[in-house]
């Protein structure tokens, strides 16, 4: 096989590959013996007709035909490896010659692809680099944040009379028509206004909605047998309530954690933010380094990779190919792609490993963010065939802290700081784990406190912190 290759731009390429038909003679027995099996002769038992009967009822270009469509895949994947290229995105194939059609077997099979390819770019010397974050304070506003988190966990929901105000906790029966047709009813569902995780335009109906009130918007359903569709939303709230929290003393440090004092339960507060900042440290410096990356290198992309992304993230939000949101999302769009390009090229010349408790590390943000057990995001993404993407999203990420050992980082003073790119060991994780399902198994809260939220598209932001953990508690108890 003959691989001739030209570069038409800095990310695509065209190959003509011309490949004799001694080459391509496996792939027409095959063909001939494919249809063989697929017809019926009378005289001849199925799959039993002999090749030169089935060349006569089909004819040789039928057979060829066949051949050429069943090899054409192998004999890209060679003229690819061939011509050294990186392909992305989807081929496009013109078959120009198709030898034998006249029965003999003399003359070439000759076929044009168009292909976007992976750009070629020098990574530059990352010891030189330098870059700046604004360092992450711990102080005691980080530690009441924290501490109020954790009474939030243990509050008690308590009906108010009067119209229902942002974070207000209203019980809520909903109905979903569409041309009077109705859709989905749900009740007694629990939701916190403000929280934004259900239908556009919820929160602000909600606002100023009694007890027993009702009122109807019109909003895009987000999941379902009619998704991106617009509907005629009737909600009725049954119940609005507010939480009060208990107060921060030895009595509360003792029921929600294994502290006996309050001034304890600060002091543990104090060293976990300590130890999220140290992570914040890390994630800020990342992010800047892959923001100075991308803004000082020259990273073209395939135009038509970019359209596939967005026409895939149209259609996952229920919307049609063209739909100006599209335009919308181009330019962060464009970025991600750069982004990937980027990662990979530093994973293929550092060689990127990744270890199992660094998996395991980003499938608990994962299942933080989706409000899922890790566990079950695991069968999920298994299911669906997406642990491999997974795993390139982890290496990609990791990518950025091996190159960051070799970076200067500084703080807004111009000190240099020292980040601890250690990632964290298995034991630990299995601690950590363990204490999460301590504090779980401590009690539930209730449903106002904890609405189900959606899924977004994206699977994890490459700016996210790392996931804040509560203390264990004994006890944890939000009462309606």
């Amino acid at each position: 096989m003959k691989t001739e290759s030209e570069k038409l731009s800095p990310t695509r390429v065209k190959l003509t590959v011309e490949v004799p038909f001694d080459e391509l003679k496996p792939a027409v027995a095959a063909a001939t013996t494919k249809i063989a099996d697929q017809v019926q002769i009378p005289g001849f038992r199925k799959g039993k007709v002999p090749s030169s009967l089935v060349e006569q009822r089909f004819g040789r270009p039928a057979i060829m035909q066949e051949a050429v469509n069943d090899a054409m895949p192998d004999f890209y994947q060679q003229a690819a490896a061939e011509a050294e290229i990186k392909p992305v995105g989807r081929p496009e194939v013109e078959v120009s010659e198709i030898p034998g059609l006249d029965g003999s077997e003399e003359g070439n099979l000759v076929f044009v692809v168009e292909q976007d390819v992976r750009p070629e770019f020098d990574l530059p010397d990352f010891s030189t680099l330098e870059v700046e974050i604004e360092e992450p304070t711990v102080d005691d506003d980080a530690v009441d944040v924290r501490l109020t988190e954790l009474r939030e966990r243990f509050g008690t929901l308590v009906g108010v009379d009067r119209p229902a105000e942002d974070r207000d906790f209203v019980s809520l029966d909903l109905v979903a028509t569409i041309d009077e047709e109705e859709i989905e009813t749900v009740e007694g569902v629990s939701y916190q206004i403000g929280e934004g995780n259900m239908l556009e335009g919820l929160d602000e109906a909600l606002i100023g909605l009694s007890a027993e009130e009702t009122t109807t918007f019109t909003s895009k359903l987000a999941g379902g047998d009619h998704a991106g569709e617009e509907a005629l939303i009737k909600i009725t709230a049954q119940s609005v309530k507010v939480r009060e929290l208990p107060e921060a003393d030895d009595e509360f440090a003792e029921m929600a954690s294994e502290f006996d004092t309050i001034d304890e339960l600060k002091d543990d507060l104090r060293l976990k933010a300590s130890a999220d900042a140290e992570g914040n440290r890390v994630a800020l410096a990342r992010n800047a380094l892959l923001e100075k990356l991308l803004e000082e290198l020259e990273i073209p992309v395939p135009e038509q990779l970019v359209m596939d992304e967005i026409n895939a993230h149209l259609e996952n939000e229920g919307k049609e190919v063209g739909d100006p949101h599209g335009e919308e999302i181009r330019e962060d769009t464009t970025k991600a792609v750069r982004a990937q390009f980027l990662l990979d090229e530093i994973n293929a010349t550092r060689e990127v490993s990744v270890e199992q408790n660094d998996l395991m590390n980003y499938m608990t943000q994962l299942s933080t963010q989706y409000g899922i057990e890790p566990n079950q995001l695991m069968q999920m993404l298994a299911q669906s065939g997406q642990l491999e993407q997974i795993f390139g999203e982890v290496q990609r990420s990791k990518a950025l802290e091996v190159v960051l050992a070799d970076v200067t980082v500084k703080n807004a003073a111009g000190e240099v700081l020292e980040l601890d790119l250690s990632t964290p060991s298995e034991d630990d994780a299995a601690e950590s784990d363990a204490a999460e399902v301590e504090a779980a198994e401590g009690g539930t809260e209730s449903d106002a406190t904890a609405p189900e939220a959606e899924s977004t598209d994206d699977a994890a932001d490459e700016a996210a912190a790392p996931t804040k953990k509560a203390p264990a508690a004994k006890k944890s108890a939000t009462k309606e």
